[in-house]
């Protein structure tokens, strides 16, 4: 089995400009959009339509929606709205995404030259860094890069 390059992002406190920039640097063949809401008005540049066409149209960047490496609405209501704790935000997260069988259900190629997208500025208290960590336990084989 080949390895994975993998990559994750958040898009707040980046402009268009930084944010296109570190993904082109980078190598990044795929945005894997790993939101739950990702047609907010507040998302700008990154809500879900513009962002596919920018990323197609600018930089040749694919894009798809995994909303299985995404949080359901209750836990990302009781973390954000009711100030959660991040470690109990962590484990239900962790133990959803193996209810959802990720290992099995996503496939590898599609991550490989992949940048697994969210909206937390950094990687540290996001599920973005969870679902990849997850995966490498499973899969094994994956090098992950924050772009920060």
């Amino acid at each position: 089995m080949n390895a994975i390059r993998l990559y994750t992002i958040g898009f707040t406190k980046k402009t268009a400009e930084q944010f296109f920039t570190k993904l082109a640097d980078a190598g990044v063949r795929r945005i894997v959009d790993v939101r739950l809401n990702n047609v907010s008005q507040l998302a700008g540049f990154a809500k879900r339509d513009d962002l596919r066409y920018f990323l197609r149209s600018i930089y040749g960047i694919d894009y798809v929606h995994l909303p299985a490496l995404a949080p359901t609405q209750s836990m990302l209501d009781a973390y954000k709205k009711a100030g959660g704790v991040w470690a109990t935000y962590e484990r239900a997260f962790l133990a959803l995404i193996e209810e959802r069988q990720i290992e099995i259900t996503t496939a590898r190629e599609q991550l490989d030259d992949g940048c697994l997208l969210c909206s937390e500025h950094k990687p540290q208290e996001c599920h973005r860094r969870l679902g990849a960590e997850y995966l490498t336990r499973h899969w094994g084989g994956i090098t992950t890069t924050h772009l920060v």
